[in-house]
């Protein structure tokens, strides 16, 4: 059969459209190894967390992505392995590409909630707390999980029963009292003197406390366990 010639540029190209077809249908980055970098990542970075530790990753979209011979993975700073994150997955060979996966840590432990309704500036006693079991990762950061955090310290704020104990939501008690006198502990090197003096405000151990001397001076030190306000110099 005779083929006119303006048919064969058209024919002789074929070939080389479908091979190139089929090469660029080939040249994507597989999901599997994304999934294995970050699920490696993710594993090492929740270790020593409290608890049982689970990790779910999300779907990824790698059809669009060159095949990559290097992977790693990373969180954004300032973000760390707990709840529902995003994270990243980096290649740096042959060509450098960046995308986020979306991935969930549940930290199954026990942690502590109210047993009963707590009052505003109540004492906290063993009876007043409770453990539960959950997700430790869904709940506030300053959640608290040993009862050596709560039991002794007062309440800020009136709490509901079953809620979870937070940090922020029991201080210690006030080691000086405003009006108190108290005694003052002047340390430094080769000296140490005990004096008194009223206390101006309330601080539980560890915080500021001013003091008004004898002799009008106001001096600012550290409260300590026993009441005393250590200077130090």
């Amino acid at each position: 059969m005779n083929i006119p010639a303006s048919r064969l540029p058209w024919l002789t190209a074929l070939p080389t459209v479908c091979v190139l077809a089929v090469s660029t249908a080939a040249a994507q980055q597989p999901t599997e190894p994304v999934h294995r970098t970050a699920r490696t990542f993710l594993e090492q970075a929740t270790q020593g967390l409290p608890g049982e530790v689970a990790i779910e990753l999300g779907a990824v979209d790698t059809n669009q992505l060159p095949p990559c011979a290097a992977l790693s993975a990373f969180l954004p700073a300032q973000t760390r392995a707990w709840g529902q994150v995003s994270l990243g997955i980096r290649c740096d060979s042959p060509v450098a590409w960046n995308i986020y996966l979306p991935a969930r840590i549940r930290v199954t432990a026990d942690y502590l909630v109210a047993a009963q309704p707590l009052r505003a500036g109540q004492i906290i006693g063993t009876g007043d707390i409770a453990r539960r079991r959950g997700d430790l990762a869904a709940q506030p950061d300053d959640t608290l999980t040993d009862p050596a955090q709560a039991v002794g310290r007062h309440t800020r704020h009136a709490i509901a029963a079953g809620s979870a104990l937070r940090g922020n939501a029991v201080r210690i008690p006030n080691a000086v009292r405003q009006g108190q006198n108290v005694q003052v502990i002047s340390t430094g090197t080769g000296f140490h003197v005990a004096s008194e003096g009223r206390a101006l405000n309330n601080a539980a151990p560890g915080e500021t406390a001013r003091v008004r001397m004898p002799n009008g001076q106001v001096v600012t030190g550290t409260a300590r366990t026993d009441g005393a306000v250590e200077l130090s110099f």
